[in-house]
């Protein structure tokens, strides 16, 4: 005795395929339980109809043949444990969520996946300083031009910041101190993202103090580094900044210094006008997939957490 399949039903027989993609639709906005509540269903229900919504997305959307990938990881809980998450950056998608950890092993699981033959057809390939990230793209990509990730310099940037802070906290006494203490986010933020309020703090702790006053405004003016068009200029700006550091006493900023020599060739990529890509799409991403984590808070299905990275970018069906 055989039993027929019906192309409109879902995968669980109890439902059609129309409304196992409703459901994937209300859960791109809203959490399983909130669906399960609406539709009077097991969450375990809803959430297996979600996850035929989300394969079919893939589905229709095909194989991936990235020319420009972004590459990061991802904390999925406490203790260190990462993913590696490798994004289309031209068609500003996740493509790739996986491996054990952020090793040159777990990235080199993607190049696997992906094929030598379009691993060879990748022409750069954005990505922070993490050595384990361009061992494994030189080796599996050899046309890619490595491209250091602007917002991942610049958190080194407000961590050689915040290292002065404390310093400075540590080296004054008494009264001194009240300038500096629980001011660490008004420092560290964008003037522009602070209410009234905290310019008000920021500009009163600067005035303040002197070497947090220097230490910020070097901040501030760096991230025009990637304004230029032509290596030359951005390399006169960079060396130019760094002469600024003379006798500040900022050993902090003297290391980022060096740190920025020491990768330069991946920084300067982005002054070739073929390599002016959304280097903000890769930290925007970031903050979906932690929206997603919250969201998903309490299930700990790694095959649900990859389809709803994969296809968070993706149009509705």
């Amino acid at each position: 005795m055989t039993q027929e399949r019906l192309d409109f039903l879902a995968d669980n027989p109890f439902y059609t395929k129309r409304f196992a993609f409703w459901v994937g639709r209300r859960c791109r906005a809203s959490t399983i339980q909130d669906v399960a509540r609406e539709t009077h269903l097991n969450w375990k229900t809803v959430k297996a109809l979600e996850m035929q919504y989300m394969r079919e997305q893939l589905r229709r959307v095909g194989t991936p043949a990235p020319r420009v990938i972004g590459l990061d990881e991802i904390s999925i809980r406490k203790g260190h444990t990462y993913r590696i998450v490798v994004s289309d950056l031209v068609r500003r998608r996740p493509i790739w969520f996986g491996g054990e950890d952020r090793s040159e092993a777990s990235l080199d699981q993607f190049f696997v996946w992906l094929g030598p033959r379009k691993s060879r057809r990748i022409r750069l390939a954005v990505m922070d300083m993490w050595k384990a990230f361009r061992n494994s793209t030189t080796r599996h990509a050899p046309n890619a031009k490595i491209l250091f990730d602007k917002f991942h310099v610049l958190r080194h940037l407000s961590d050689a910041l915040d290292t002065v802070r404390k310093t400075e906290y540590t080296r004054l006494r008494g009264k001194d101190r009240r300038f500096i203490k629980g001011q660490k986010y008004t420092l560290l933020s964008h003037r522009e993202n602070l209410t009234l309020e905290g310019r008000q703090a920021l500009k009163t702790l600067l005035a303040a103090n002197k070497r947090l006053n220097t230490a910020y405004l070097l901040k501030e003016s760096f991230g025009q580094l990637w304004d230029y068009q032509r290596e030359g200029w951005a390399r006169r700006f960079f060396e130019q900044w760094r002469a600024a550091l003379k006798w500040q006493r900022l050993k902090p900023y003297e290391d980022f210094a060096a740190m920025i020599e020491r990768h330069w060739d991946g920084i300067a990529a982005y002054c070739e006008a073929e390599n002016k890509v959304a280097l903000g799409f890769v930290e925007g991403l970031n903050n979906k997939i932690r929206v997603l984590q919250r969201r998903a808070y309490g299930l700990r299905d790694p095959e649900y957490l990859r389809l709803k990275i994969l296809t968070c970018m993706l149009k509705e069906i």
